[in-house]
């Protein structure tokens, strides 16, 4: 067990005394963002329903999903907000900058949508159906924050 790498959150200098799964299905979806730049999602056998990020069981059907897909990794804004109140960000202990944007975006293949930052540097691109694709980080952790955000494409 001492190959385990633990991901530590911090919030300036206090540390999350905790240790948090992801789960299985949570656990693939890093796995591959992380190694291959991709998204994940899985499909329910019943309705046909694709989920992202994956779950186990189908919300709508309540039957097992085991049939993971690849999806996006192009999509398209579903709703959004851009944040104009500043805030010290619990996951780094300083002032978020702001503008920002924030919204949920339905990826390719996908049915469900995505929970993630928007780039709102040009403001009047940012609009409910504007096509986006994600900018990753250079660093991998294989964690959500490996996508920096997704910026609208033209």
């Amino acid at each position: 067990m001492d190959n385990i790498e633990y991901i530590i959150i911090e919030s300036g200098k206090a540390v999350q005394p905790f240790n948090y799964s992801v789960g299985m299905y949570g656990s693939k979806f890093f796995y591959e963002l992380k190694n291959n730049r991709k998204f994940l999602g899985v499909r329910c056998p019943k309705c046909k329903k694709v989920y992202v990020p994956p779950r186990r069981v189908c919300g709508d059907c309540f039957v097992e999903m085991k049939e993971f897909v690849e999806v996006g990794p192009k999509g398209t804004i579903g709703t959004f907000t851009i944040l104009r109140f500043a805030f010290i960000d619990p996951e780094t202990g300083t002032q978020k900058p702001i503008p920002y944007g924030y919204g949920f975006i339905k990826l390719d293949g996908a049915d469900t949508l995505f929970q993630h930052y928007i780039d709102v540097h040009d403001e009047s691109k940012v609009k409910i159906g504007a096509r986006v694709e994600p900018v990753f980080s250079e660093e991998k952790k294989g964690t959500i924050k490996d996508i920096l955000y997704f910026r609208v494409i033209d």
